[in-house]
């Protein structure tokens, strides 16, 4: 018997014994998230994944984004993003986003029942390198483009194009389950939901 047949015959035994009753779904995961409560549900996922979380209006994004950079003294903005931000550098065709602190985005969408930010790479997004090598990445996500789950997301989003998801700062429990933020991608993740 070679090793593949052995393995095979290991699974198949595992199955003729496995008990086929229903499963119970737990915590509603198939429950339909009432409009009105996605923004709130979104920035309560948001925070328990570790992130920062602002809401402001329009008017207040500027004062908003200086708060969420905070000491970062190098900023990098991809082009078409909505609004200047003080004392940063435009991401252009030539700019990369090592030896900068920070990178300030737009997201396309924002997914409320797991707090995940989806950048398709369009205007104020850039390439997908600017959102995981600075240090912090400053988040601008409009209220009315949060979804209730991820198959809204799935069917919002464009297939064809790049897509980055994120659930928090970058972390790993890969090495003896500890937890390590930073090593994949930015430590500081900073969500600002804008309401008007």
């Amino acid at each position: 018997m070679t090793a593949r047949e052995e393995i095979l015959a290991a699974v198949r035994g595992a199955l003729r014994d496995a008990d086929r009753a229903e499963a119970v779904v737990p915590r509603g995961y198939r429950s339909v998230v009432a409009d009105a409560d996605v923004v709130e549900l979104f920035a309560e996922r948001v925070v328990d994944y570790r992130a920062a979380l602002t809401r402001c209006t329009t008017a207040e994004l500027p004062a908003a984004i200086r708060s969420a950079l905070g000491t970062a003294r190098k900023v990098l903005v991809p082009e078409g993003f909505p609004a200047d931000v003080d004392g940063s550098s435009q991401a252009g065709t030539t700019a990369g986003p090592a030896g900068f602190d920070a990178v300030v985005t737009t997201a396309a969408l924002g997914i409320a029942t797991t707090g995940t930010i989806v950048l398709d790479h369009g205007p104020g997004q850039g390439r997908r390198a600017l959102s995981l090598v600075p240090d912090v990445h400053v988040c601008v996500l409009r209220a009315d483009r949060i979804v209730p789950g991820v198959p809204h997301a799935v069917a919002a989003l464009d297939p064809a194009r790049p897509q980055t998801w994120i659930s928090g700062p970058s972390a790993t429990s890969d090495i003896e389950l500890t937890r390590v933020e930073g090593v994949h991608g930015p430590r500081t993740l900073h969500v600002i939901v804008v309401t008007e």
